[in-house]
């Protein structure tokens, strides 16, 4: 019988890694699945092609060849870690058994320990997806270029690869757990709001040390920085991947030993967090409510219209600073566009640091590129938020109101997305460029990052014909296997329209046009978004509805529609 608990219980808890309550009633969720490991195998293929080009061989500098084999390697156990941190992060709330388990489990037959087992081995067999699925391609061609010659090196350098991607991964996504376990010990009450901010935190430093951590720039650069090799442990496991293949360098020995150390100081730190969970945390659930009364009597907020507008926008100012979910998707859409601006802005440092000219904050094309990159990012990631409902079956409050039209629910999304994505990102580039540069050039990018991030909230919200946080989401319908080519041509056209604006903003009448095409442009896709409301399709939405397999024609004889 405990078998056949555990079997349905560890089923259950692998297909819930995603909340299965934001998710529509039609939803697929396998699909979602699916989509999830079709976009780690197609990053593998671009690493490993990628990774395959650094690591060429150079017949006639040796050194030169040691290096970019040494760069793929530590690209990509950085990547794999990378991955792994993203998974801790979006299954937060599933690593660890909830309220829903507790309470619905406790009135059966089914002890605490198969219940806590069947969700280790879920959560184990999810991350052994997540770091086989983005090395299934990596992990069976690059080890042929990373081991010497002769059968015998190749199967230990292949051996060697994929412990090194397991124990990385092993690795960060135990230490998350230790210190989400060790959080434990607190007050119920107090752990939910902690929680959330270990959540967030863990998000931004994850990318920030992914992408600020210190480049293969030279090989004596690298040997002679040991005291930061030392704290990084992407380099940890990239000494362990040289000593299980044979070839560490004297200079590296000290890595593999960390490696081990951290290694083994995760598993211990997670097996106390699940035996904390086992004896501690799933009392208090049964036991404490999650949330109490709240002691703050200041909840002001200003209008934003008439009655319906100010409504609808309060709703979704308070929906976005007390739902954790929604603010996890926020942070990871803000993430990346920090990620990558601080990973553009480094290397202009690092290139203006070794060619000896100019400083970081001075004028360039770089910094214009990062703020429009926040400022995509932000706008796109609120407006994915709004998707997502809050609570599926409470916006019957929505629906037994007078219908106000989908042109006055419209104009309540655009006011709460610019309230929430474009006015704090448009501010707090103003403090930032105030700051570093002269008022005009300041004041002249200012206009153009408004005009930015008017065009693209109106381009996000087409169609948009829903009350912000109230209709059901529909997975699968975002195509996650092209994400990679579509942030790859945006970056692309983004880098292109900074140079644009790096000449504009040296000429007076360059700038005045290129305002005017972004203004024009602007106004064009609130005209198409307007009209796509006003059309006789539009009408507000409360469910995300699967296409028709079969579409009725609606032809009738002579015209004439027969009433049954």
């Amino acid at each position: 019988m405990t078998r056949i608990q555990f079997r349905v219980l560890y089923r259950k808890f692998l297909f819930r890694v995603v909340d299965l309550e934001l998710l529509a009633p039609q939803g697929d969720t396998n699909k979602l699945l699916g989509q999830f490991a079709g976009l780690l195998i197609f990053c593998s293929l671009w690493l490993s092609l990628i990774a395959a080009v650094a690591s060429g061989p150079d017949r006639y500098n040796l050194l030169l060849e040691t290096l970019y084999a040494w760069m793929a390697q530590h690209f990509l156990i950085a990547t794999t870690m990378l991955a792994v941190g993203l998974f801790t992060v979006m299954s937060w709330e599933t690593t660890f058994p909830d309220r829903r388990d507790v309470l619905i489990l406790s009135p059966l037959p089914v002890r605490a320990r198969t219940l806590l087992f069947a969700k280790v081995a879920a959560v184990a067999t999810a991350v052994s997806i997540t770091v086989s699925a983005l090395n299934v391609f990596t992990g069976l061609l690059l080890p042929w270029g990373f081991a010497s010659d002769g059968a015998t090196h190749v199967i230990r350098a292949f051996g060697a690869w994929w412990v090194t991607q397991f124990a990385a991964g092993l690795f960060l996504f135990c230490s998350v757990l230790t210190v989400q376990g060790l959080a434990q010990l607190l007050p119920r009450q107090a752990y939910l709001r902690v929680s959330s901010w270990l959540q967030t935190t863990f998000f931004i430093l994850l990318l920030t040390v992914y992408f600020l951590q210190p480049p293969f720039a030279e090989v004596r650069d690298l040997l002679s920085n040991e005291r930061a090799l030392r704290w990084i442990p992407s380099y940890w496991f990239f000494g362990l991947f040289h000593q299980l293949n044979g070839a560490a360098l004297p200079q590296l020995a000290f890595l593999a030993p960390r490696a081990w150390t951290g290694l083994s100081v995760a598993l211990c730190g997670v097996a106390a967090a699940y035996l904390i969970s086992y004896f501690r945390t799933l009392r208090m659930i049964a036991e404490q409510p999650d949330i109490l009364p709240g002691r703050r009597s200041l909840h002001w907020l200003p209008r934003f219209g008439d009655s319906l507008q100010t409504a609808v926008a309060q709703f979704s100012v308070r929906t976005l600073l007390r739902s954790r979910h929604h603010r996890v998707v926020l942070t990871f859409y803000l993430g990346i566009g920090l990620g990558l601006a601080m990973f553009i802005s480094h290397t202009h440092e690092v290139y203006l640091r070794a060619s000896g000219f100019g400083e970081w904050y001075r004028l360039n094309a770089p910094l214009l590129m990062a703020s429009c990159l926040i400022m995509c990012a932000a706008v796109l990631g609120t407006r994915v938020v709004f998707s997502l409902p809050l609570e599926v079956r409470a916006n019957w409050i929505f629906r037994i109101m007078p219908r106000a039209g989908v042109t006055r629910c419209l104009t309540a999304s655009r006011r709460s997305l610019y309230a929430l994505a474009v006015a704090p990102i448009w501010l707090a580039s103003a403090a930032l460029f105030f700051r570093l540069w002269p008022w005009r050039v300041a004041a002249e990018h200012l206009a153009l990052l408004a005009a930015l991030g008017a065009i693209v909230a109106e381009l996000c919200l087409h169609r948009f014909h829903k009350i912000p946080f109230t209709c059901s989401y529909l997975p699968g319908k975002t195509q996650f296997n092209m994400a990679l080519v579509y942030l790859g041509l945006f970056l692309l056209v983004t880098e292109w329209a900074a140079d644009r604006e790096m000449a504009a903003l040296g000429n007076t009448a360059l700038y005045v046009i290129t305002l005017g095409v972004l203004v024009t442009v602007a106004l064009l896709a609130r005209w198409r978004t307007v009209a796509a409301a006003r059309s006789e399709e539009g009408q507000v939405q409360f469910e995300e509805m699967l296409d028709p397999a079969v579409f009725a024609l609606n032809l009738h004889r002579d015209g004439v529609t027969k009433i049954q």
